[in-house]
C-alpha cells in the first residue's frame, strides 16, 4: 500500500466513524514513530505560537516550557527547519538551548522532533514528537513523520472557522470539498496558475487560511470572479495575494 494512504488510513482507524483531526495524525505519528507523545502548534501574528494539541501533560508542559522561555526544537522549526534530537542531554542540546533543555529533561523529555509545518513560504506550525528516552528516528520513522506533517498541513489548511472557540485538544473539523463552488474554484484557479488541480486547492486553501476565512467563501469569490490569482506568486513562491475585483 502507498505510504500516504496507508497512514491516512492509520489516522482514519483513530477517528473511526468521524472527521480526521490533528489529534488523530498525532496519534498516528506516535505509532508510526514509535515515540511516546505529539503536539501541534500553530504560528501566529500575536504571539510566537500557540499549541492547539497536545497528547499529554508532559508534551504540554514541554511545549509550555519552549513558549515561555523562547527556545527549543519547536521554536527552531517554527522558522522552517526540521530539528531531530536524539539526545536533549547532549552537549550540543545543553549548548544551543541552555534554558530549555535542562527544563524539558528535568519534565520528562529525552528526544525531540520537530517538523515544520508548511506550504511553500507560508509557515502553519510545527508537528512535535517526543520521547522519554534517546534514541533517533530511523529512516522509515522519519518518512512517515514527514507525510503525517503533510497531512496535518492539509486539515490546519482546511479547518473551517480558525476564529471560533476551541475545544480543548481539537481544532475545528474539516470543510470543503463536499461544497461544489470549492471543485469549480480549484478549476478556474488551476487554469488562472497554471497548475495541477491539487497544487491549485492547496493555493485556496493557504489563501483561506493567512486571510482568516472560510475555504468556501473563498471559492465563492472566485466562481463570482471577485477575486483572481497571481501567476506571479507562484514563480516566486510568495504566499498567495490575489487580486480582488468586480468585474474581472
Amino acid at each position: 500500500m502507498d505510504r500516504r494512504m496507508r497512514l491516512w488510513s492509520l489516522a482514519a482507524s483513530y477517528a473511526g466513524v468521524g472527521p480526521v483531526t490533528v489529534e488523530h495524525v498525532c496519534a498516528a505519528a506516535i505509532a508510526a514513530t514509535a515515540t511516546d507523545g505529539a503536539a501541534i502548534a500553530v504560528a501566529l501574528a500575536a504571539t510566537p505560537h500557540e499549541t492547539i494539541y497536545s497528547s499529554d501533560r508532559i508534551v504540554s508542559e514541554a511545549e509550555e516550557l519552549s513558549l515561555t522561555f523562547g527556545e527549543g526544537p519547536c521554536a527552531d522549526a517554527l522558522r522552517g527547519d526540521l530539528i531531530l534530537v536524539p539526545d536533549l542531554r547532549s552537549s550540543q542540546c545543553m549548548a544551543r538551548w541552555p534554558v530549555y533543555a535542562p527544563a524539558a529533561v528535568e519534565a520528562g523529555i529525552r528526544a525531540v522532533f520537530a517538523l515544520p509545518l508548511q506550504v511553500g513560504a507560508i509557515r502553519l506550525g510545527v508537528l512535535d514528537l517526543y520521547r522519554g528516552e534517546p534514541g533517533d528516528l530511523d529512516r522509515e520513522q522519519l518518512l512517515d513523520a514527514l507525510v503525517l506533517a503533510d497531512a496535518a498541513c492539509a486539515l490546519l489548511l482546511d479547518s473551517s472557522e480558525r476564529d471560533a472557540p476551541q475545544v480543548p485538544g481539537r481544532i475545528p473539523e474539516p470543510s470543503g470539498l463536499q461544497h461544489p463552488e470549492v471543485h469549480q474554484a480549484t478549476g478556474m484557479v488551476s487554469v488562472q496558475l497554471g497548475l495541477s488541480a491539487a497544487l491549485a486547492l492547496t493555493w485556496l486553501r493557504a489563501y483561506a487560511y493567512t486571510h482568516d476565512r472560510r475555504l468556501r467563501d473563498v471559492a465563492g469569490d472566485v466562481v463570482a470572479r471577485r477575486l483572481r490569482f497571481n501567476p506571479d506568486d507562484t514563480a516566486r513562491g510568495s504566499p498567495p495575494d490575489g487580486s480582488r475585483s468586480d468585474d474581472s
